[in-house]
C-alpha cells in the first residue's frame, strides 16, 4: 500500500478520534459518576430532575460501612410493617426544624443566587402544604391513597450556640457556581448545622444548569458490623438549585424562579428521599419502590397530560405522585404506604428521630435591643497573596432584636491593634447590614477580632451573639531557596480546555500556555522558567470545563519544582475550574542555613500525612478553607492523624524551628 496513503489514513484517524472524543464530553453530563446523554436529558424536559440515586450509589463507593440499598430495605422492612400494623406509631404531627443555607458569590439579596427571605418562606410553607395535604393548596388531593402524612416543616428559631434565627444562613463562599462534588467536599462541610437537630437545606447555584437538587438518604442502625450513621452527619441534607427554591405562587416580585420548576416540588421530592422514599419506578424498569399502594411504573414520567400505562395491565403510573419526574404542577400526592415509611424512618433512623423531637424551631425569648455580628467570609481573602491581607474585611450586623436598629458601635482588633466602627442606619428584625472595615495595606497574616459594644446607644441585651474572631494565614506562599523553577504539564485529552499563566507580585504576566488541541494522547509538556529572586509569583491553571485536568478524561497533573527535582513546589491536577499555587524565591546570604527540605505525603491523604525532615519538636496547624484553625498540635514520628476531618480542601501549617511552611493538601 503506499505509504502517503497510509499516513493520510492515520491523520484521518486520528483527528476522528479526537473529533469524536471531544463529540461525546460535549454531548455528555456526568453527575456523580453517572454518564447522561444530551438526549437522555432532553428526554427529560431537558433537566437532570434528581440526583438522590446516584448520590446514593457515590456515598456507598465512598464509605465502605454504609448500606447497601438491599440491606437497608432489609432493615426498614419491619419497621414498615408495624407502622401499618399500629398507625399510633407517629404520636402525631412531626414539626422539623429547617435551616436553609442560601450560597453565594457576594451578591446583594435578591440577586441571583442569593434569593430573598420570601422566596426562602415560601418554599417552607409548600412543603407543610404537601406533606400534610393541606385542603384549599396545590398540595391537597382527593385519591383514595392520599395521605396527610403529619409532617410539617418551620424555620429554625434557634442557631447551634442558642442565639435567635430567622432560619435563613446566608453564606458567601466565594465561587459562582458549584459541581456536586465540591458541595459535598467544600460547601457543606463547611455550612451545615448540627444534623441531629436540624434538617439542612441549601440552595446553590449548581455548575450543571440542567440539574434541580438531590439529597442524602437516611442512615441506618441495628445492621451488624455496620456503623450506626455511615460517618455522613458532615454532609446529611438536601440541595436545590436556587431557580427551583420556593414557589412562584408566593412571588413578591423578587423571586428568581424558572418554569415549570417554579412550584417548590423539587424539594418536595427531594425531602420525601431525605425521608427514605424511593422513585416510583424503583430506579429501574418495573421496579420496586417498596410502597404498594403507587402502581409499578415502567420508568420515569416528565409529563402527566395523559395517562401513562403502567407495568401491570390495568394500572397507570401516577404521575401525580411527588416521587416521579413529572413537572411541578402536576404534583400532589404522598400516599398511606409512603406515610407508613415515614414513619418507620423518623422513630428509627439516628438522626431522623432525633427531629422528631428537636425544639430548635420553638421560638426564646427576644429582647429590644439584640444586634448579632459575623466575620463574613469575603472573596479577596482567599488564597492570600504572599501573607498580606487585603484592604478591607467585611462583616455582617444582623438585627435580632425587636427595637429597629439605628446604631451600633463595633470594636475590631487586627493583631493587637483595636479601632472603632460607628454603624448608622435602619435595620428591622431579622435584617442585615454588610459592613467593610477598612485595614492598613500589607498587614502580616495574622487574627481579626470584633465586639459590639453598643446597641442603640445602650448596652446589647444579649452578649453571647456579639463577638467574632477569625485567622488568616499566607495560603501558600512558601518561601523557596532557588529561583530556577521546572513547570511539567501532563494534559488530559481535552487540551482545548487546559490555559494557564505565572504571574508577578506586580501582576504582570511572565510565562503563558494554552489553550491546546484535544488528542487521545498528549505529550508532556516542559519549560525551565529563571525568575528573579526575593518576588512572589501566583501560577494558575484553568479548565473551562470545570473538571480539572485529571482523572476522568486522563491522568493529567502538573508539577513545579527546582532543577534537580528534590524540591517540590506543588503538584496537582485534580480541581474544578482552577488552581491557584503562591510561591516565593530568595536567595541565601552566606550567613543563612539552608532550610530542611520539608515535604508532605501522600496527598490526598485519608488518615494519615505523613512529613519529612522535620525534628522531634516540630508541631502543625490545620485550616479549612474559611480560615478556621480545625486541628493543631505536635507531629510525633513526623505523621498528622487527619481521620477525624470531614472530606475537603485544607492548609498545613509545619512549625519547626525557625520555619513556618504551609502545604494545601486533600481529605479525601
Amino acid at each position: 500500500m503506499n505509504r502517503k496513503f497510509l499516513h493520510f489514513s492515520f491523520i484521518i484517524f486520528l483527528f476522528s478520534s479526537v473529533a469524536l472524543i471531544a463529540q461525546k464530553k460535549d454531548s455528555n453530563t456526568m453527575i456523580f459518576g453517572k454518564t447522561y446523554t444530551k438526549e437522555q436529558v432532553k428526554e427529560m424536559n431537558g433537566v437532570i430532575r434528581c440526583a438522590t440515586t446516584e448520590y446514593e450509589t457515590f456515598l456507598q463507593k465512598q464509605n465502605p460501612d454504609r448500606m447497601t440499598d438491599a440491606q437497608f430495605e432489609a432493615w426498614l422492612a419491619p419497621f414498615v410493617a408495624d407502622a401499618k400494623a399500629n398507625k399510633s406509631q407517629n404520636g402525631g404531627i412531626v414539626t422539623i426544624p429547617v435551616v436553609v443555607h442560601v450560597i453565594h458569590n457576594g451578591q446583594a439579596v435578591g440577586t441571583a443566587p442569593n434569593i430573598t427571605d420570601n422566596q426562602v418562606i415560601s418554599q417552607i410553607t409548600v412543603m407543610s402544604q404537601d406533606f400534610r395535604k393541606m385542603s384549599g393548596t396545590p398540595g391537597f388531593n382527593t385519591n383514595a391513597v392520599g395521605a396527610d402524612t403529619q409532617i410539617q416543616f418551620e424555620l429554625a428559631k434557634v442557631d447551634p450556640n442558642g442565639n435567635p434565627t430567622n432560619g435563613i444562613d446566608r453564606v458567601n463562599l466565594c465561587q459562582a457556581s458549584w459541581s456536586t462534588d465540591e458541595i459535598d467536599s467544600k460547601v457543606k462541610p463547611q455550612t451545615i448545622w448540627d444534623p441531629t437537630l436540624y434538617m439542612n437545606m441549601w440552595s446553590v447555584n449548581f455548575t450543571d444548569t440542567s440539574l434541580l437538587g438531590y439529597a442524602q438518604f437516611p442512615s441506618s442502625s441495628g445492621l451488624s458490623g455496620l456503623s450506626s450513621n455511615g460517618g455522613l452527619a458532615s454532609t446529611d441534607g438536601v440541595v436545590a438549585n436556587y431557580s427551583t427554591f420556593g414557589s412562584v405562587a408566593f412571588d413578591d416580585g423578587t423571586f428568581l424562579l424558572a418554569a415549570p420548576y417554579n412550584r417548590g416540588r423539587t424539594m418536595t421530592h427531594e425531602v420525601g428521599h431525605f425521608l427514605g422514599l424511593r422513585h416510583i419506578w424503583g430506579d429501574t424498569t418495573c421496579g420496586d419502590d417498596y410502597c404498594a399502594d403507587t402502581p409499578t411504573a415502567q420508568g420515569a414520567n416528565s409529563v402527566c397530560s395523559s395517562p401513562i400505562a403502567g407495568c401491570v395491565a390495568g394500572q397507570f403510573a401516577m404521575t401525580a405522585n411527588y416521587m416521579d419526574y413529572t413537572i411541578d404542577t402536576c404534583m400532589n400526592i404522598y400516599t398511606i404506604d409512603q406515610t407508613s415509611r415515614f414513619t418507620a424512618v423518623m422513630n428509627n433512623s439516628p438522626r431522623r428521630a432525633s427531629l422528631k423531637t428537636s425544639t430548635k424551631n420553638v421560638a426564646i425569648p427576644l429582647f429590644a435591643n439584640d444586634a448579632e455580628i459575623k466575620f463574613e467570609n469575603g472573596c479577596n481573602l482567599s488564597p492570600l497573596p504572599c501573607e498580606t491581607l487585603p484592604t478591607t474585611f467585611t462583616i455582617k450586623l444582623t438585627n435580632r432584636g425587636t427595637n429597629i436598629l439605628s446604631n451600633a458601635i463595633i470594636n475590631y482588633t487586627l493583631n493587637g491593634t483595636t479601632q472603632t466602627y460607628n454603624y448608622t442606619g435602619s435595620l428591622a428584625q431579622d435584617k442585615t447590614a454588610i459592613i467593610s472595615i477598612p485595614v492598613a495595606a500589607s498587614v502580616p497574616s495574622g487574627t481579626i477580632t470584633g465586639a459590639l459594644t453598643s446597641v442603640n446607644g445602650t448596652t446589647d441585651s444579649r452578649a453571647s451573639n456579639n463577638t467574632f474572631s477569625a485567622q488568616f494565614i499566607s495560603n501558600g506562599a512558601q518561601n523557596f531557596q532557588f529561583n530556577t523553577v521546572v513547570y511539567k504539564l501532563q494534559r488530559d485529552v481535552y487540551g482545548s480546555e487546559t490555559t494557564w499563566d505565572l504571574k508577578n507580585s506586580a501582576g504582570a504576566t511572565l510565562f503563558t500556555g494554552g489553550p491546546y488541541t484535544n488528542a487521545s494522547s498528549q505529550p508532556l509538556i516542559t519549560q525551565t522558567w529563571n525568575l528573579p529572586s526575593n518576588d512572589c509569583y501566583t501560577f494558575t491553571i484553568y479548565d473551562s470545563e470545570d473538571d480539572g485536568i485529571c482523572c476522568d478524561y486522563g491522568s493529567g497533573y502538573f508539577s513545579l519544582k527546582s532543577v534537580d527535582g528534590t524540591s517540590t513546589i506543588y503538584e496537582g491536577g485534580s480541581f474544578g475550574s482552577q488552581d491557584v499555587v503562591r510561591f516565593k524565591t530568595s536567595t541565601l546570604s552566606t550567613a543563612e542555613s539552608v532550610k530542611p527540605n520539608i515535604s508532605i505525603y501522600p496527598n490526598p491523604a485519608q488518615d494519615i500525612i505523613n512529613i519529612t525532615n522535620v525534628s522531634d519538636r516540630s508541631s502543625y496547624l490545620i485550616y479549612n478553607t474559611a480560615g478556621q484553625i480545625v486541628s493543631s498540635g505536635n507531629i510525633k514520628a513526623g505523621k498528622v492523624y487527619i481521620s477525624e476531618l470531614v472530606i475537603g480542601n485544607y492548609i498545613l501549617k509545619v512549625l519547626d524551628k525557625a520555619s513556618e511552611i504551609n502545604f494545601k493538601f486533600i481529605k479525601r
